[in-house]
């Protein structure tokens, strides 16, 4: 008779002092998917999911980077488990990039004439003073903001 294989997660240490932070976030996650999108446009639909994967990256790596209360074991696991956005962190990492909102307002592909995204523009040098990613709903992003 063959053996039952489980797929029994098993938590690193301090993963209970993380875990009641994500569960709230995967709450709101689930309340802005199963929101109603009528009177919004396509795109405005899906900002409030890119807001909290956003929230819940910036945790996370807030946590591992900035005030080392998480160890490594704990920041990869929520990385290999889906808890945050691990090629949005290795922007972070970057210099000029601190503060991205989405990677996709840095992919040329998406945007007229192969640039980045309005939200990328520091501040002082925009035409308009109050924009809006159309992608994510950002109101500014750059770096030097």
């Amino acid at each position: 008779m063959p053996k039952i294989k489980t797929s029994r997660v098993k938590y690193p240490e301090g993963w209970e002092l993380i875990e009641p932070t994500l569960r709230d976030l995967e709450a709101k996650m689930r309340e802005a998917e199963n929101d109603t999108h009528d009177g919004k446009r396509k795109c405005e639909a899906l900002w409030p999911i890119f807001r909290i994967s956003h929230q819940k990256s910036r945790y996370i790596y807030d946590l591992y980077y900035r005030r080392k209360e998480i160890s490594k074991d704990l920041y990869e696991f929520c990385l290999d488990q889906g808890y945050a956005d691990k090629n949005l962190i290795a922007k972070w990492k970057k210099p000029g990039y601190e503060r991205l909102c989405c990677l996709r307002c840095i992919q040329t592909r998406d945007h007229n004439f192969a640039t980045t995204c309005v939200c990328r523009v520091p501040k002082h040098l925009r035409e308009e003073k109050v924009i809006e990613c159309v992608h994510c709903g950002c109101k500014g992003c750059a770096s030097g903001d």
